[in-house]
């Protein structure tokens, strides 16, 4: 199996592409630790170890590096997408997504990064994976500002991250999906003043003409946390659907 004998650690595993890349890893061997904040969210993952985990919690973030011990792999998945034209955008609004879109995950990443570098000295790699966006330095979307500034923050790290530690064996890249059919966006189609073309308008931006699904996706997350990426590093990885042809 792809991931055979890796420990990997998933944050926001309780649903979406995070729960979704968990059941992935597992199916490929790996040795799952999935996180959230929201503990019930994490029920029925079976065979996989789980942790309630605030990862804007600068001291639940040391609890956990310190418990776990060397990782594989470390997808930091959790995030946050902010509505609105940078009218619309409060300070506060701006430091939450920030704060978890973007600080949390240096947090996480550099807390588990000595052990990372440990094992990479093992075995030759190890693997950081960070959820970035279509939405990013990559494509501009209407009412997506915080959310799109903060993705493109992410691809920097990444490419910080990659730089500083790949002649340690240490990857590190960026997941840019598109429009993929989650809880999280099903809450924002909801809310929306008009769901139904709410859909209408997030289908119409996707070329195939469907939204992705998640299992559109977690190939690829497999694939980076994988072996098979070796060779792959400081990357902006897309699968949208075509959007940005």
């Amino acid at each position: 199996m792809r991931l055979q004998g890796k420990t990997i650690l998933v944050t926001a595993a309780g649903q979406g592409i995070g729960r979704a890349s968990a059941l992935a890893c597992q199916a490929e061997g790996a040795n799952v630790i999935a996180t959230d904040v929201n503990g019930a969210l994490l029920a029925g993952l079976d065979g996989i170890r789980t942790k309630v985990l605030d990862v804007t919690d600068p001291l639940a973030i040391q609890a956990i590096a310190a418990e776990i011990g060397p990782l594989d792999g470390l997808f930091n998945c959790a995030g946050f997408v902010h509505h609105g034209t940078i009218l619309d955008v409060s300070d506060a609004d701006w430091a939450f997504s920030f704060d978890l879109n973007v600080t949390a995950m240096m947090r996480l990443t550099r807390a588990c990064l000595p052990g990372m570098l440990e094992r990479a000295a093992v075995t030759g790699t190890a693997s950081i994976l960070n959820m970035a966006s279509m939405a990013s330095s990559i494509k501009g979307f209407v009412n997506r500002t915080v959310y799109g500034a903060s993705k493109a923050a992410v691809i920097g790290l990444t490419k910080g991250i990659a730089a500083d530690f790949v002649k340690q064996g240490i990857r590190c890249n960026a997941l840019c999906p598109g429009t993929v059919d989650t809880p999280s966006l099903r809450g924002r189609i909801a809310a929306s003043a008009d769901p139904v073309q709410a859909e209408k308008d997030f289908i119409a931006r996707q070329p195939m003409g469907r939204l992705a699904t998640v299992d559109d996706i977690t190939p690829m997350v497999v694939f980076l946390l994988s072996d098979e990426s070796r060779f792959v590093s400081g990357q902006a990885m897309l699968v949208d659907g075509g959007v940005t042809i």
